[in-house]
């Protein structure tokens, strides 16, 4: 299998040293709060990451996909439990590896830990994006953004286009505003052609003009 996102490499030696393990739409990986004891790739499906707050608020801080990492955070060795809980979004296929292997892996072979190394600065900088996406940008953009993410858009070798029905709910999250905030931008993307509901959530490119310019129908 090749992976569309990712280094093969990496998701590879995961795969070959670890156990892969199907998941059910809805079924958690771990929860916050757990021993960070393992790594895990994602070979299929997405990956939902949330974290809830001492207000019992929950927050859905990523949605994760075919090629990234999850819980690499616990080979830091100050983090000894998950700050996260991550949940299958969709059917998934994931790799799990413990803590130990994976050490040994970026300890013995030097181009495994690269490929580590560069997945994790990539993810920092969309980490920094997200951040001035949220403290500049108005949440119809900020929707735009991650429907575009969630299809795809710009990842090299990936197929763009369709995401799963994600519901209201978790995008809302995401963007951090509310459900009816969503459903009003939804709708009118929708009416303007930017996208389409089929049993999935059709991108067209020309969702693109929301993020790229000052769009006249932003407001």
């Amino acid at each position: 299998m090749k992976p569309p996102t990712g280094s093969s490499l990496l998701l590879e030696a995961i795969a070959r040293e670890g156990t892969v393990v199907p998941y059910r739409k809805g079924r958690v990986i771990f929860s916050q709060g757990d021993t960070a004891d393992a790594v895990f790739s994602i070979l299929r499906g997405r990956v939902k990451l949330t974290v809830v707050s001492k207000q019992n608020k929950e927050a859905v801080i990523a949605i994760l996909s075919v090629g990234d990492l999850v819980g690499e955070a616990s080979l830091v060795g100050q983090q000894p439990i998950r700050l996260a809980t991550a949940s299958a979004l969709t059917e998934c296929s994931i790799a799990r590896l413990a803590k130990p292997a994976m050490m040994r892996l970026l300890r013995d072979d030097n181009g495994f830990a690269r490929e580590v190394l560069s997945y994790v600065l990539t993810r920092n900088i969309r980490i920094e994006e997200d951040l001035v996406d949220q403290l500049f940008n108005s949440s119809e953009m900020r929707l735009a953004r991650i429907l575009l993410l969630l299809a795809n858009f710009g990842k090299e070798g990936a197929p763009a286009g369709k995401i799963p029905d994600v519901s209201q709910e978790t995008l809302a999250g995401l963007v951090g505003t509310t459900r009816s905030r969503v459903s009003f931008f939804m709708n009118k993307f929708r009416k303007l052609g930017f996208i389409d509901y089929n049993g999935s959530i059709e991108i067209h490119g020309s969702l693109l003009n929301i993020v790229l310019h000052d769009s006249p129908y932003r407001g």
